[in-house]
């Protein structure tokens, strides 16, 4: 009978507006919680049937969703590994116990901010256990190139609490010698130049380089003879050449020919010549045949230009930063940069479709639909802000608001409860 329904619609209003409630608390009380994603009750209609002449209430039914699709505000902080997306996107995380227990593939969960801290083994890690996640860069600092639908290659970000001896293998160098030097009358001294690597320990040594024209009695002869001594053999002869430099118009001042005296062979086409100091091959850069870069010979002044080489010496960690691009770099006290991670953001069509779990994070699941692993700062995802955390959406004014229509409602379905007793209780006295 209908006076039976109205009963059970009361109890359903009862039980939609209590699941409200609920929301609203559970947003009020995470109203200050980092990167909270707020919680709404919908409430849908439940209709059984509709005659001419009596009506059966249906009563109404609650939903509640996560919106994991909008974004609170970014604040400042003063810690270089808190951070934040600004877009849509989400950084991959995972626990330190998944990755305890599943090291090798541990699964991967998504959030939109977090507060990382290095732990006592190099992983960046946040109070409540997160481990940020990206891709492990090559030696040089390159990101190899991996799999962009699957989260294949991630691994919880970690560093070298010290830095290893990083050995010079590489000189590229552009000097100029002065080419009145090799003309007759010359004093025929020397010019010095002592170049810096660094050996497999990470000790500092030095190569020097002798260069000493070749003065003709009359005329010029632009040529040049250069010895390489290591000094970490006890100024050992590692190379020796004679260098002619052209005095042409199209090419005056360039390499014209390299001949090998001693040590190993130059090539006329890269500029390379291998020194064999203590350490291992050192590849130096003189620069190519007719070449504009490396040694020159012009005017009358010996000048190095530039100087740039690979390797350094031993350093402590000083410091983590996160770009903009994601890319993660360890800063050491010796001046060194290191690229060793790359954080990608993820996106997929329906973020609403994630399953929740704890400390603010989420599980791709099928309904959200297929991911995909963006550089941050391209596609739809946005960039990774370091520095930052992202405020709660939590509206309290708007949720207070709620609570009170809320509690308005659940009063007035309990009205409707009492007042169906009441009824029943005049139909039982017909009866009698």
């Amino acid at each position: 009978m209908t006076i039976s329904s109205s009963l059970n619609a009361g109890v359903a209003g009862l039980q939609a507006n209590a699941t409200r409630l609920a929301s609203v608390s559970d947003n009020i009380a995470n109203s200050s919680t980092y990167g909270y994603k707020r919680v709404v009750t919908d409430f849908n209609s439940l209709v059984l049937s509709e005659g001419s002449s009596s009506y059966t209430a249906g009563g109404v039914r609650a939903s509640s969703q996560r919106l994991l699709g909008e974004d609170g505000a970014l604040v400042s902080t003063t810690n270089s590994t808190d951070l934040a997306v600004r877009g849509r996107g989400f950084l991959p995380v995972t626990t330190a116990t998944e990755f305890n227990a599943n090291s090798e593939t541990p699964e991967m969960m998504l959030t939109t901010t977090g507060s990382f801290r290095l732990d006592a083994e190099g992983f960046l890690k946040t109070e409540s256990g997160l481990l940020l996640m990206g891709w492990p860069a090559n030696a040089d600092g390159s990101i190899p190139i991996y799999p962009r639908d699957t989260d294949d290659g991630l691994r919880p970000v970690q560093f070298a609490l010290n830095l290893n001896g990083d050995p010079t293998t590489r000189v590229d160098m552009s000097l100029n010698l002065p080419a009145t030097a090799t003309a007759a009358g010359g004093s025929g001294e020397p010019q010095i130049l002592s170049i810096e690597y660094f050996d497999n320990l990470g000790t500092s040594k030095s190569i020097s380089m002798e260069f000493t024209p070749n003065v003709p009695a009359t005329g010029t002869t632009n040529e040049w003879n250069v010895k390489l001594m290591d000094s970490a053999q006890g100024g050992l002869l590692v190379g020796e050449y004679t260098i002619l430099f052209d005095d042409s118009r199209a090419s005056g001042g360039t390499i014209a020919s390299v001949t090998t005296i001693t040590g190993n062979a130059y090539d006329p086409v890269t500029g390379d010549l291998i020194v064999d100091a203590q350490s291992g091959p050192i590849e130096f850069n003189i620069g190519a045949i007719g070449s504009s870069f490396g040694l020159s010979q012009l005017s009358d002044s010996f000048a190095p230009i530039a100087l740039t080489k690979d390797g350094s010496p031993i350093g402590n960690m000083a410091g983590v930063e996160v770009d903009e691009n994601g890319y993660v770099n360890a800063i050491y006290d010796n001046g060194l940069r290191n690229t060793i991670y790359q954080i990608p953001l993820i996106d997929m069509p329906n973020p609403e479709g994630m399953v929740s779990l704890d400390a603010q994070t989420y599980l791709p699941s099928t309904k959200s639909g297929a991911y995909f692993l963006w550089d941050s700062g391209e596609g739809p995802t946005g960039d990774i802000k370091s520095y930052s955390r992202e405020e709660s959406t939590t509206d309290v004014a708007t949720e207070l608001t709620t609570m009170i229509r809320t509690q308005r409602a659940y009063s007035s379905n309990a009205k409707v409860i009492q007042t169906v007793d009441e009824m029943l209780q005049e139909t039982t006295n017909i009866k009698r």
